[in-house]
């Protein structure tokens, strides 16, 4: 996974742990973008809390959303249950 490129040279730079603290938002999985697209996000936050609350979602409920990550990133349901199981996905805790 890269992150969104850099605006020096403007070339992806390899992910690592900060990957997780990009911000990023779910969205309804058919909002069509448009315009105002970034005022139809339904909760923001980092992108390891976005994969976090999806993940805690019933499993029926998790393909009708989305996450749009920092640099026009977009991850279904099914990636971001597959990214919250990596052994690098930090655990949340507080400390």
């Amino acid at each position: 996974m890269d992150d969104h490129p850099s605006t020096f040279e403007g070339t992806p730079v390899p992910s690592g742990k900060h990957a997780w603290q990009d911000r990023a938002a779910i969205h309804p999985k058919n909002d069509s973008g448009g315009v105002l697209d970034g005022a139809k996000a339904l909760r923001r936050g980092t992108f390891a809390e976005m994969i976090r609350h999806l993940a805690s979602l019933p499993a029926e409920q998790r393909s009708g959303y989305l996450i749009k990550k920092a640099g026009d990133r977009e991850y279904s349901a099914q990636q971001a249950i597959e990214l919250a199981s990596r052994d690098d996905f930090p655990s949340g805790d507080a400390s």
